[in-house]
């Protein structure tokens, strides 16, 4: 006679905060910890390296870094993979159905953006500036535009791709874009979203036609915030 060794079922996390059959609890269960929706943010634009992701999160400990990469994972969220030569080096990217959360992390910051609590001074990574444009981005004003538009946010380099109310971005640089902007990301936000000047003493360039870049930066719209 022989013994059937049965596997066990994975242990879920659903219910170990909120013992709550909700999706939005599970969601939470999920992404809720702290630091784990600002990772998975950074990586919406393709896979990273760990001291990537903790130099554009710079109050996240690589001991904690380390806890909230391996939970992703164990999860589904993240997966792991090898860069290739010349210097292999592991990289932490989105799974498919990592790069779906884009959708709650977008409401979730128009949400926000909202509040009158809401301070736009505060320091935010190259990969969150990009986020935001899209987030912010008027769709029907965005009708008919077509613009290939490329960012250089410090060592960062972004290419969007505008085209009949969508946008979608990817990493690195592009030979003839029609706009090029090349800013820290938040003089380039004070630009787009509060059409403020930037300083001086910021090292930023703006090259394309005026015109284009002026109907651009117009795409852009803060919600109107909340008043009690």
């Amino acid at each position: 006679m022989s013994l059937r060794k049965e596997t066990k079922p994975a242990r879920s996390p659903h219910g170990r905060w909120y013992r709550d059959a909700c999706g939005t609890a599970f969601g939470l269960e999920l992404l809720g910890e702290r630091w784990s929706l600002l990772i998975v943010r950074e990586l919406m634009f393709g896979p990273r390296r760990f001291s990537d992701i903790r130099a554009n999160l710079p109050g996240l400990s690589a001991k904690v870094l380390t806890e909230r990469l391996n939970g992703l994972e164990a999860h589904g969220v993240i997966i792991r993979s090898t860069a290739p030569e010349p210097v292999p080096t592991k990289l932490y990217g989105l799974t498919e159905w990592g790069y779906a959360a884009e959708p709650i992390i977008n409401e979730l910051g128009r949400w926000a953006a909202a509040s009158p609590m809401h301070d736009p001074t505060l320091p935010l990574s190259p990969a969150s500036f990009m986020l935001s444009l899209r987030t912010m981005l008027n769709v029907e004003a965005a009708e008919g535009m077509t613009a290939v538009v490329q960012f250089s946010i410090g060592t960062a380099n972004f290419a969007a791709h505008l085209q009949n109310g969508t946008m979608p971005v990817t990493r690195g640089e592009i030979d003839t874009p029609d706009l090029h902007f090349t800013a820290p990301a938040a003089p380039l936000l004070a630009v787009v979203f509060y059409g403020d000047e930037v300083p001086d003493t910021v090292d930023t360039e703006i090259t394309g036609n005026t015109e284009l870049c002026r109907r651009f930066i117009d795409l852009f719209e803060l919600p109107t915030q909340w008043t009690s």
